[in-house]
């Protein structure tokens, strides 16, 4: 049984070998703000995080999905897509991309409480059948630290990792040490949660372990 990641991120890659798999990877080609906005005209309103994790989740994974059969006839197994996002006070914060955006967003941070979404799509793809989806939703509530010093603060963001990071921040590397607390699926926080991917892959009558990567060919 085989597993395609419907994304480049390293830290999903990173989640899904820790737990066993090695999967094929493939980039999905979605304008991620163009079908955010094209949502948002429909509603007439901006969407709720969970709901905006889930659209773009639901996208890269099916882009995937439609695109795989043809780039790999044989593929048997299943396609997961993902999508973050954390909000606080009311603020969805995706990437911050530059250090200034970063800072300001860590000024807010310390000694606060915000809730990473984590949209989840999955696919059961297998030669000359339909496509069949399983999606959810996962939360977790982080608490930073709240005596994180400006010189901290400087040499974490100097380091380049947060700026390319829902929310600015990594419970997994750098970032670890200033939260304090999660509540949830700690993997959530990483980039998918682990125990919501299990429940969505048996929906779609796959068993969690038969997805592990024999050693010998990791």
């Amino acid at each position: 049984m085989r597993v395609c990641l419907a994304s480049t991120s390293p830290a999903r890659l990173m989640l899904l070998r820790q737990a066993g798999i090695e999967p094929l990877i493939m980039s999905p080609e979605v304008d991620e703000d163009a079908v955010a906005a094209a949502a948002a005209t429909e509603r007439g309103d901006d969407l709720a995080p969970d709901e905006l994790v889930l659209l773009l989740a639901r996208a890269k994974a099916a882009d995937v999905a439609r695109r795989l059969p043809s780039e790999h006839p044989a593929f048997d197994g299943v396609v997961i897509g993902g999508d973050s996002m954390f909000a606080m006070d009311g603020r969805v914060y995706g990437k911050p991309y530059t250090p200034e955006a970063a800072r300001e967003r860590w000024q807010g941070m310390r000694g606060a409480t915000g809730v990473l979404h984590s949209g989840h799509s999955v696919f059961r793809v297998r030669p000359g059948a339909e496509l069949v989806e399983a999606v959810a939703v996962a939360q977790a509530s982080v608490t930073f630290a709240d005596d994180v010093t400006n010189a901290e603060l400087d040499a974490y963001i100097a380091s380049g990792e947060p700026l390319h990071v829902a929310g600015a921040f990594t419970v997994d590397s750098l970032g670890g040490a200033f939260i304090t607390r999660v509540d949830g699926d700690p993997s959530t926080v990483v980039g998918m949660s682990l125990s919501t991917l299990r429940r969505l892959i048996a929906e779609l009558g796959v068993t969690w372990t038969d997805l592990w990567t024999p050693r010998t060919a990791q």
